[in-house]
C-alpha cells in the first residue's frame, strides 16, 4: 500500500511480455492529473477511470458503472493532496490496482472495494461510512485488506495484518484478490525505495504472496510477481536470463512454424481451435535453463491450444499424438485430476521431424480464463442462485471459496501462540505445493498436503482429541500413525478412551501440517514431566488354556468319517459351509467364503456335503482389538463368562503403539448366542473391534 509506493519506471524489462496483449501501458502521471482535476460532468464516469470502465465492460457488458463512479469520487476526494513517494498523486495507486483486477475479469463489487481499499487505512474515511454508502460486502472487503495499526502491534504488525487478511479471506476470497493486485502494483513501482527495503518487501512477496497467488490460481499475477522478485533478489541471474532471452530474439524461432503445422492438423481433423505461441516468463526460462542446460529455440515458449469443450481437448491430444511423435514422459492430465488451485489443462510435448521438442498445453477457453485469473474469474462466488437460475454452460467448477489448504490454515492459525510462530509456520505451510485428498471412515474427506501422515489426518479430523490417537486403519488395514498417506486413501483413526493420554515426542518427526505440529508441541510443553511412551520390548505372547476342548458339531454325508472344523475360518452354525475329504479319511469343514475353499477345489480335493446338527454347542475363534490398559484381560474374560461361554484358550500379543490384540478360542453352548457375545465384548471399555478369525 502507501508504504510501498515508488517509481513507476522500475524494472520495465521485467514486464512487457506479462502485460495483457493489445492494451498499451497506462500513463499513471496523466491519470493522476485527471484525478486531481476531477470529472468534467456529473453524468458520466470520470476520465481517470475510463480505462477501468473499458476493461470491466469487456468482461461484464451489463455492469452498472454508477457504483464505480461513486467509489472513485470518494477515493479521489479522500486521497486528494496525498502523494506517492514517486511524486504522483496517490489516487493513481487504487486506480492501477483496480485496473489490474478489471483486466482479470473481477466483478463490480471487487472493483468498488479496490478503489476504496486504502481509504480507511490512509484517510479520515471510516468503515461505517463505507458500509452506509456501499453496503456490507464492500465494507467487509475493505476492512479485510486494511492493515492493523503499527502503533498497537509494533514489530508484530506485518504478521498480524496477514493473519487478519487470511481470516477475512476465509469468509470472502475477494479480500486476497485485492491484496495480490495491490502488491503487484507496489512491486512494479518499487524502484525509489532503499535497496534493503526493496529486498525485505520482495522476500515477503516471495514467501507469502506468490504462494497465495499460486494457490488461488491467479497465474497472471503470480508470474509477474515472480519476475519482479527475481530481478530484485537475484539481479545477476536475472541479467543473464534477460541476455539469454534477448539473444534468442535475434534467432530463428521454430515455434511459429510448429504452431502452423498444428493448426493444419486440427483444421484437417475438423476441430475448431485457437493455436497460440506463449513466450515463457523470466523465471520459467531461468528454471529450465538450470535443468536442461543449453536451450534450443523451442524451449523459450510453449504452444497453447484453446477449444470449446472438454471432449475437444482429448480430440486435440489424439491428433497431436497421431501426427507428431509424443514425448510420453511429458504427458499430464490436469482435466481428469485438477490441481488443488483450480488449474485444469492437458500437458504434453511432441517432437517434430526437424528434431525440435515443443511443449503443448490444451484447455478450453473457460479453463484458460480460470488458469489466468483463478478465483478472480469466478465473479461473485457468494451470489445466491435462485431456483430458476441456470448455470453458464462454460462453468466447469463449483465455488472453491474454502479449499482444503485455506480451511487448514484458518484452523491452525487460531492455535498459533504468537506472531513469530504464526509467521514462521505460515511460510512453511505455503511452501507445500501439492495437496492430497483422503476419505474418512464416516464418508467425509480431508484435504492434506502431500507427504502427510496418519498423525496429520488425526489432528485434521479430531483436533486436540487426536492426542489420544493410538493407531489407524488405512484402506481397512491396521497401520502405524507414522504411515504416510496417498491421494485417495481411506483412513479410520482409532482414539483411546483414556482422555489423559497424550502424544509422543516422536510424533513431531512425522507430522507435516502446522495444526498437528502446534498441537503436539503445545501438549508436550504443558506436560514436561510426563514420560514419553516407549516401545515395549518384544516378549512371548501370554496364553491362557481352558480345561477341555469341544467336539465337532457338523455332520458329513460320509459314513464313519471324522469331521473337523477348519481353524482358518472357525465355522459355526448357521454359517454356510463346505466339506472336503483330506488325508486320513477326515472331512474338514470351511465357511464357503474361506479362501481355502478355492484352494481345495483347485488341487482336486473331493467335496463332501455337510450340515449342522439341529441343536449343538460350537467352538469359535474371535479376535479382539483394543487399547492397552490395566485389567483389560480380566474385564474381557468376565464379559465372556457372563454370556455363559467357556474360554478354551486365549492369546494376548505384546502391545504395539498402545494397541493390544487378543485371540480367544471359545466354546459356546449355542451358536445363536455368538452375536450377543461379540456385542458384549465390544462393550468392554477400550475394545474397538471384535471379529471372527
Amino acid at each position: 500500500m502507501s508504504a510501498e509506493a515508488t517509481n513507476p519506471e522500475a524494472h520495465p524489462e521485467a514486464r512487457p511480455e506479462l502485460r495483457r496483449r493489445g492494451r498499451s501501458r497506462l500513463d499513471l502521471r496523466r491519470l493522476g492529473r485527471a484525478a486531481l482535476l476531477g470529472p468534467t460532468s456529473r453524468d458520466r464516469l470520470p476520465d481517470a477511470i475510463g480505462h477501468v470502465a473499458e476493461a470491466h465492460r469487456a468482461h461484464h457488458p451489463d455492469a452498472d458503472m454508477s457504483i464505480l463512479r461513486r467509489a472513485y469520487l470518494l477515493a479521489e476526494s479522500s486521497h486528494r493532496g496525498q502523494m506517492r513517494k514517486s511524486g504522483e498523486p496517490y489516487i493513481t495507486h487504487p486506480l492501477a490496482v483496480t485496473l489490474i483486477l478489471a483486466e482479470l475479469g473481477a466483478e463490480t463489487t471487487t472493483l468498488t472495494a479496490s478503489l476504496l481499499h486504502d481509504t480507511v487505512e490512509d484517510t479520515d474515511v471510516t468503515l461505517d461510512q463505507v458500509r452506509a454508502e456501499f453496503g456490507d460486502e464492500v465494507c467487509f472487503i475493505v476492512d479485510g485488506v486494511t492493515k492493523v495499526e503499527k502503533i498497537d502491534y509494533g514489530a508484530a504488525a506485518e504478521p498480524e495484518t496477514f493473519r487478519k487478511m487470511l481470516v477475512a479471506t476465509g469468509n470472502d476470497v475477494r479480500v486476497m484478490s485485492i491484496k495480490l493486485a495491490d502488491r503487484l502494483h507496489n512491486m512494479r513501482t518499487l524502484g525509489v525505495m532503499r535497496p534493503e527495503k526493496q529486498a525485505r518487501i520482495a522476500k515477503v512477496t516471495r514467501d507469502v504472496l506468490i504462494p497465495l497467488a499460486e494457490r488461488l490460481g491467479v497465474q497472471a499475477l503470480k508470474t509477474e510477481l515472480e519476475d519482479l522478485v527475481f530481478a530484485i533478489l537475484h539481479p545477476e541471474e536475472y541479467e543473464s536470463t534477460r541476455a539469454l532471452i534477448a539473444a534468442h530474439a535475434g534467432e530463428s524461432d521454430p515455434l511459429p512454424g510448429i504452431a502452423d503445422s498444428v493448426r493444419a492438423v486440427l483444421r484437417e481433423a475438423g476441430i475448431a481451435a485457437e493455436v497460440q505461441v506463449r513466450p515463457r516468463h523470466f523465471v520459467s526460462v531461468h528454471r529450465i535453463s538450470r535443468t536442461r542446460g543449453e536451450l534450443r529455440g523451442s524451449d523459450f515458449g510453449r504452444i497453447l491450444i484453446l477449444v470449446g469443450e472438454n471432449a475437444d481437448c482429448y480430440a486435440v491430444l489424439g491428433e497431436l499424438h497421431t501426427c507428431f511423435t509424443p514425448v510420453v514422459s511429458e504427458f499430464k492430465d490436469f482435466i481428469a485430476t485438477p490441481k488443488f488451485n483450480l488449474y485444469q489443462s492437458l500437458h504434453t510435448a511432441v517432437a517434430t521431424p526437424e528434431g525440435y521438442v515443443a511443449e503443448v498445453i490444451v484447455r478450453t477457453r473457460q479453463m484458460h480464463r480460470v488458469a489466468e485469473a483463478g478465483v478472480v474469474a469466478l465473479g461473485n462466488p457468494y451470489a445466491t442462485a435462485t431456483p430458476d437460475t441456470t448455470a453458464h454452460p462454460d462453468e466447469e467448477r463449483a465455488d472453491p471459496t474454502r479449499p482444503g489448504w485455506l480451511s487448514r490454515l484458518l484452523d491452525w492459525q487460531q492455535s498459533a501462540p504468537d506472531p513469530d510462530t504464526f509467521w514462521t509456520v505460515l511460510r512453511a505451510e505455503l511452501a507445500q505445493d501439492r495437496e492430497i485428498t483422503v476419505f474418512r471412515a464416516d464418508g467425509g474427506t480431508l484435504g492434506l498436503p502431500a507427504g502427510a501422515s496418519c498423525i496429520d489426518a488425526a489432528y485434521a479430523q479430531h483436533g486436540e482429541a487426536a492426542h489420544g490417537c493410538v493407531g489407524a486403519r488405512v484402506n481397512g488395514r491396521l497401520t502405524s500413525l507414522s504411515s504416510p498417506l496417498s491421494d485417495g486413501d481411506t483412513v479410520q483413526l482409532l482414539l483411546a478412551q483414556d482422555t489423559s493420554s497424550g502424544p509422543a515426542a516422536e510424533w513431531l518427526d512425522h507430522a507435516r501440517t502446522p495444526a498437528a505440529r502446534i498441537a503436539i508441541g503445545s501438549w508436550l510443553d504443558a506436560h514436561p514431566d510426563r514420560a514419553m511412551a516407549t516401545t515395549t520390548a518384544a516378549r512371548a505372547p501370554l496364553s491362557v488354556v481352558g480345561a477341555r476342548g469341544g467336539g465337532a458339531n457338523a455332520v458329513a454325508d460320509l459314513p464313519d468319517a471324522t469331521v473337523r472344523l477348519a481353524g482358518c475360518c472357525t465355522p459355526v452354525p448357521p454359517d454356510a459351509v463346505a466339506g472336503f475329504l483330506v488325508r486320513g479319511g477326515a472331512v474338514t469343514v470351511h465357511r464357503v467364503q474361506c479362501a481355502a475353499v478355492a484352494q481345495m477345489r483347485a488341487v482336486g480335493r473331493t467335496s463332501v456335503a455337510v450340515h449342522w446338527r439341529a441343536t449343538a454347542d460350537c467352538r469359535v475363534t474371535l479376535l479382539a482389538e483394543s487399547f492397552g490398559r490395566p485389567h483389560l484381560l480380566a474385564d474381557l474374560t468376565e464379559a465372556i463368562a457372563r454370556e455363559g461361554v467357556e474360554v478354551v484358550s486365549a492369546t494376548v500379543e505384546p502391545p504395539v503403539e498402545g494397541r493390544v490384540r487378543h485371540t480367544y478360542t471359545l466354546q459356546l453352548p449355542d451358536a445363536a448366542g455368538l452375536p450377543a457375545l461379540m456385542r458384549a465384548m465390544r462393550d468392554v471399555p477400550g475394545v474397538y473391534d471384535v471379529s471372527r478369525a
